[in-house]
């Protein structure tokens, strides 16, 4: 990999770690709220969203320092896996708090009133291990939607 490459990576990651905890705490303190006229949904979005890009981004920093100092930072195919995971991360963040929110996946989260920390947490969490929780919504969706499966039920 180009030495170019890894500081734009560890830059780009850098920015997306940092930056997302600026992000937070000025949503947080409702610095924006009115000159942006940001809705209650919208800002708890925004903080899932934020989450999910901190656990990538931690994710994405620990792997790739971890292989520039084990000197593993051979194939340059791996700048797609340091750029555009940390950003599935915060997609996938949003859609499984969501999802929890919704009752199709069973988590219940308490009520809290300083804030919506375990939405948050949890949105950290799948964004640190967003591949991990595609592959338990993969093994959903195929229980859910394999015909083969619904066939052999009825059968």
């Amino acid at each position: 990999m180009k030495r170019w490459l890894k500081f734009f990576i560890l830059f780009y990651l850098s920015v997306l770690f940092f930056g997302s905890f600026l992000a937070i705490g000025v949503l947080w303190v409702g610095a924006l709220d009115e000159t942006l006229h940001i809705q209650v949904n919208i800002k708890m979005f925004l903080y899932y969203f934020f989450a999910g890009a901190i656990g990538g981004s931690l994710r994405h920093l620990y792997m790739f320092c971890s292989h520039y100092m084990n000197d593993k930072l051979i194939d340059p195919r791996h700048w797609v896996m340091y750029i555009f995971f940390p950003l599935f991360a915060t997609g996938t963040a949003v859609i499984a708090v969501t999802l929890i929110q919704s009752g199709i996946l069973m988590i219940d989260f308490t009520d809290n009133i300083d804030g919506p920390f375990a939405q948050v947490s949890v949105a950290f969490f799948v964004g640190f291990g967003f591949n991990r929780f595609l592959n338990k919504l993969n093994e959903i969706s195929s229980g859910m939607f394999d015909m083969r499966k619904q066939d052999q039920r009825k059968g």
